[in-house]
């Protein structure tokens, strides 16, 4: 049963920056290739970081919103940490868009 997620992806620009769209289409190919369908790409743009976290000091900030089975979130998580475009990820399951009928309301006579 797939269901409605919320990826946020942190990417690696360092000496890429020129790049950045290139890389966030080929994560996008990544998620449809594992049976997601992408409903919204929000770019969030580069961001500094509070402290150091290694040899970065900032990131690119990407936000995914998606469907697809709970099994290929792991699939992903997995591939996304072999990435070295990736820094870090964060995958988050949204609640379901229900529309409520309207309430019928009883005459009175």
């Amino acid at each position: 049963m797939n269901r409605r997620y919320e990826a946020l992806l942190v990417l690696n620009t360092q000496a890429k920056e020129e790049n950045v769209k290139e890389m966030i289409e080929r994560l996008e190919s990544e998620f449809e290739k594992e049976g997601a369908k992408v409903e919204q790409v929000q770019k969030m743009d580069k961001r500094h970081f509070s402290y150091m976290a290694g040899s970065l000091d900032s990131g690119y900030f990407v936000n995914f919103i998606l469907n697809t089975d709970p099994r290929s979130i792991v699939r992903l998580r997995t591939k996304f940490k072999l990435d070295p475009d990736v820094y870090r990820q964060h995958y988050q399951r949204l609640e379901e868009n229900k529309e409520k009928a309207p309430k019928k309301v009883a005459k009175s006579k």
